[in-house]
C-alpha cells in the first residue's frame, strides 16, 4: 500500500509541475505580445522592450501562479513600471555621464589636477578592494548607474535595504580611504 501511495504522489507532483508549466506557457503565449508592446511604447526600442518583457515574465513566474486571475493585469503593470524604471535610469545615467564629461573636460587642461584625480582614483580603488564583497558590490553597482531596485535585485535583497547598505558602504569606504592615505 505504501508503494502505491508513493507512486500516486509522485505522479500527482509530476502532473502538477506539467500543469503549472502548461499554464505558464499558455499565459506567456497569450500575453507576451501585449507585455512587450507596453514596454515598447515606453522605451521606443523593440529589443529593450523584449528584454523587459522577459524580465517581467521571469519575475511573475517566480512570484505567482500562472493561473492567478490577476496575471494579465500584474504583467501589464509590471511591464509599464519596469520600462519606466529603465527610462528613468537611462536619463539619470546620461545626465550623470554628461556632467562628468563636462567636469573632466574642464579639468583636462591642468596636468597637476589630472595627476591629483588619478591619484585619488587609485586610493579609492585600493580602498574598495579592501572592503568586504557586499559593501563593495553595492558601491560599484550604484556608481555604475543602477537604480536602487536594480541593485536590490542584483544582490537579492529588498529595495528598502539598499539605502542603508549604501550609507554603511560609503562610510566604510571613507574609513578605508582615510586609512590608506594616512599609511
Amino acid at each position: 500500500m505504501g508503494a502505491n501511495f508513493e507512486m500516486a504522489s509522485k505522479a500527482g507532483t509530476r502532473n502538477a509541475v506539467t500543469s503549472n508549466e502548461d499554464s505558464f506557457e499558455a499565459l506567456f503565449s497569450a500575453e507576451y505580445g501585449r507585455v512587450a508592446g507596453i514596454a515598447n511604447r515606453v522605451l521606443a526600442d523593440p529589443h529593450e522592450a523584449e528584454d523587459v518583457a522577459q524580465e517581467v515574465f521571469i519575475d511573475f513566474n517566480r512570484l505567482h501562479s500562472a493561473s492567478a486571475p490577476y496575471a494579465a493585469a500584474w504583467l501589464y503593470r509590471a511591464a509599464a513600471h519596469k520600462a519606466l524604471n529603465r527610462v528613468r535610469g537611462r536619463r539619470r545615467r546620461e545626465k550623470r555621464e554628461l556632467s562628468q564629461a563636462m567636469d573632466e573636460g574642464a579639468r583636462t587642461m591642468d596636468p597637476q589636477h589630472m595627476l591629483e584625480v588619478s591619484e585619488d582614483r587609485r586610493h579609492v580603488r585600493q580602498a574598495l578592494a579592501r572592503l568586504a564583497p557586499k559593501p563593495a558590490t553595492v558601491l560599484v553597482l550604484r556608481a555604475s548607474g543602477l537604480s536602487y531596485a536594480e541593485v536590490a535585485q542584483a544582490l537579492g535583497v529588498g529595495i528598502g535595504q539598499i539605502g542603508t547598505l549604501l550609507r554603511r558602504a560609503e562610510a566604510a569606504l571613507r574609513k578605508e580611504v582615510i586609512r590608506g592615505t594616512s599609511l
